[in-house]
Parts: C-alpha cells; sequence; structure tokens
C-alpha cells in the first residue's frame, strides 16, 4: 500500500492540526565534509555569481598555471549536532505547535546522533546517515535512519567500505542487511538531482538501474526542500511508477529550517518508520519558505556558510575556520592556516560576493531578479 499525501503550509494552514508530530528528516551538522565543488553545482544557474565565479578561476589559471582544484577543499556545516536539532525542533513546536523527532543524517557520520543520544533532551534522536553509494557513472545519497546505536559503529565501518570500494556486488548484501533491521528506514534521497553533472539521460538511466537491482531494500523516495517542485514533482510520479511512499528531506546545511517535514500520529521515530515500511503511509508538508525563489535560497545557504559565528560550538568563528583544504604534501589545513586573512583574489571574490549578498536592499533585489512561476501542485 502506497498512501503519500503531500501538502503546502500555505495553502492548508490548518491541515496539519490533525497530527500529532512534525518528524524533521535529512539535515547536516559540522560533523558532515562538503565538498566545495558544491558551489560549483549550486551556483551553475546563477548567471552574476557564476560569471564572476568563472573569471576569478581564469585569472588563477592565468597566474598559477592550473586549474583551481576545488575537490581538495571542503567546508563544514555551521551548526552542532544539538543546535541543529534545536533549530529543527523550534520550527516544528513554535510554527506547527506539534510534538518533534528530529533524525540528522550527515555525510558519511554518524556522531551527531550518537551525541545527542548522551542528552536527556535529545535522547529520542535517532542515529542516521546519509550514505554515499557510488554507481556506475555517478553515485547516490541514501538516508539511513534509526541504525540500532549498539551496531552503529560496525555499520558505518562496512558501508565505508563499501563507498571506498564501489563493488556493486557489495551494495545489495549490504542493503538486504539494513532492511532486515525491522526499525531502520532506508530512504533514496534526492534521487533526480544530477550531482554528477552526466545529463539528464545518463542520469536517469543510473537512477533506474540502481532501483532495479536495489529498489526492493529501499522503503521510500525523498522530496526534497532543497530541490526545485519540477523536480520534486517528477519524483512524485516516479513514487506512484514504483508504488513507493515518499518522505520529506529538507537537507538542510545552513541557518534556515528544513523547508519540508513529516507529519504523523506517531508518538515514537520507531513507529513512523513501521507506518512508512508496513503501512506505507506518508504526509509531507513543505514549509512557508519553500515558496522562496530557489536561487535565493541557495544564495542565502551559501552566506550561512561564510557568516561569522562567535557561538561555534568548535571555536571556529571565522568562515575560514570551516573550509579546508588538503595540501600537496598529504596534510589538511584550514583556509586559515594557509591563507591567514591574505585570501587568492578568486576567494575574496567570492566571499565579498556573498557579502553583499546579505544587505537586505540587495536581498529585495535578488527575490526580484530570481522570482518565476511555479504551479505547487500535484
Amino acid at each position: 500500500m502506497n498512501d503519500s499525501q503531500v501538502h503546502f503550509y500555505w495553502q492548508e494552514k490548518k491541515f496539519h492540526t490533525r497530527f500529532r508530530t512534525g518528524i524533521s528528516l535529512h539535515s547536516h551538522t559540522l560533523h558532515s565534509h562538503e565538498s566545495l565543488d558544491f558551489i560549483g553545482r549550486a551556483t551553475a544557474n546563477i548567471p552574476w555569481l557564476s560569471g564572476a565565479i568563472r573569471k576569478q578561476r581564469e585569472k588563477y589559471r592565468a597566474l598559477k598555471g592550473r586549474e583551481v582544484d576545488l575537490s581538495r577543499a571542503w567546508w563544514t556545516p555551521p551548526y552542532s549536532a544539538l543546535r541543529a536539532c534545536k533549530l529543527e525542533k523550534s520550527q516544528i513546536e513554535n510554527t506547527l505547535d506539534r510534538d518533534a523527532l528530529v533524525s540528522l543524517t550527515d555525510h558519511d557520520n554518524i556522531d551527531a546522533g550518537l551525541q545527542l543520544s548522551f542528552l536527556d533532551e535529545t535522547r529520542e534522536c535517532p542515529v542516521s546517515v546519509e550514505w554515499t553509494v557510488p554507481f556506475r557513472q555517478t553515485f547516490f545519497h541514501l538516508g539511513l535512519h534509526n541504525l540500532p546505536a549498539q551496531e552503529a559503529r560496525a555499520i558505518m565501518r562496512g558501508l565505508a567500505a563499501i563507498t571506498a570500494n564501489p563493488l556493486e556486488s557489495r551494495i545489495g548484501p549490504m542493503l538486504d542487511w539494513l532492511a532486515s533491521m525491522p526499525e531502520v528506514l532506508i530512504v533514496f534521497n534526492h534521487p533526480l538531482w544530477d550531482e554528477k553533472h552526466n545529463g539528464a539521460p545518463v542520469h536517469r538511466a543510473s537512477v533506474a538501474a540502481f532501483l532495479l537491482q536495489f529498489g526492493h531494500s529501499i522503503h521510500a523516495l525523498e522530496l526534497n526542500g532543497l530541490r526545485p517542485w519540477a523536480e520534486n514533482h517528477t519524483v512524485v510520479q516516479l513514487a506512484k511508477t514504483l508504488n513507493k511512499p515518499l518522505v520529506s528531506g529538507g537537507d538542510r546545511h545552513g541557518k534556515e529550517p528544513n523547508a519540508c517535514v513529516n507529519l504523523t500520529n506517531a508518538k515514537s521515530f520507531s513507529e513512523f518508520v513501521e507506518e512508512i515500511r508496513h503501512d506505507g503511509w506518508s504526509d509531507v508538508l513543505f514549509m512557508s519558505h519553500y515558496r522562496e525563489p530557489f536561487k535565493l535560497r541557495i544564495v542565502q545557504n551559501l552566506c550561512d556558510i561564510l557568516e561569522n559565528d562567535e557561538r561555534h560550538s568548535l571555536g571556529w568563528r571565522h568562515w575560514s575556520d570551516r573550509v579546508f583544504y588538503l595540501a600537496d604534501d598529504g596534510s589538511t589545513r584550514s583556509v586559515r592556516q594557509l591563507w591567514g586573512s591574505n585570501f587568492p583574489s578568486v576567494i575574496n571574490r567570492f566571499v565579498g560576493l556573498m557579502d553583499l549578498a546579505r544587505h537586505p536592499r540587495v536581498r529585495s533585489a535578488l527575490r526580484f531578479a530570481f522570482t518565476e512561476h511555479q504551479e505547487f501542485a500535484l
């Protein structure tokens, strides 16, 4: 049975009152390593920003005789596990007036959930992860929610081994093992996002092949709060074709809470998993900020990444403390360690543009420039 319903807060403001609990799925903390390649992917369709970055990269190439290798650099989201959990809970409790459950899914890392399990106020938070699964010409992300805490470290070692040595023959047994655990939820995150830029036909073919081999172990497809509605709408159609439930996934990396949540009458995360896996019941609610222009929300996320934070739990107050680079000698250093405050022009240019984008008048102008008609309908 697949009874997935999708709702929009601005169209049905009282709809959520028939439910007991709001659930935030798929968001990131400082335990995630996010490749700086993300900047190129995220800004590819923002002309003024992508053009400026391209020019600076050309200057770097002319000066150094080589490309800026962003694949060797990464950044970490600003929030600790506790701050991220509180942010997600606050939206559900204050905006929706519902009980809140939060599942944090860092990239290939379970430290956030394990840390929260030691605190009385967050003990109900599951141990979850977003697993990177290389597959043929691309890679996919699977949300693995509610891993058994006692086995979580061993599970992660197995997942990491497959990510490092991606043999297709190893993926199926791992997913079968996880699916045999009755309280674990396996979600195909943003399945139609072509992160490798292979082109839509190649990506769709890879998705089809992946689902043909492993779809029996995947419990739901994700509607992603940081992907455009046109893409999410196609995921809705894909889920119908496969007879799979849909679940929410905000994919928060910055300081904006997840733009979509699940609603349920379950009292615990394990009860919610049972609803999805065995009953196929799922109600996804898109929050009001999902209506903001997609490109503006991407810019806001980039601003969050580059904003200084006096409250950072590890003392990484300046953005350059949270951006890292794999140096030629094999060591990992922060941008601040590498360059102090004398950053290369390509970095200065990008940071300057983000500082400008924070200004209220510039943000208003960007909202107007980025606004495009979207028909939020199924």
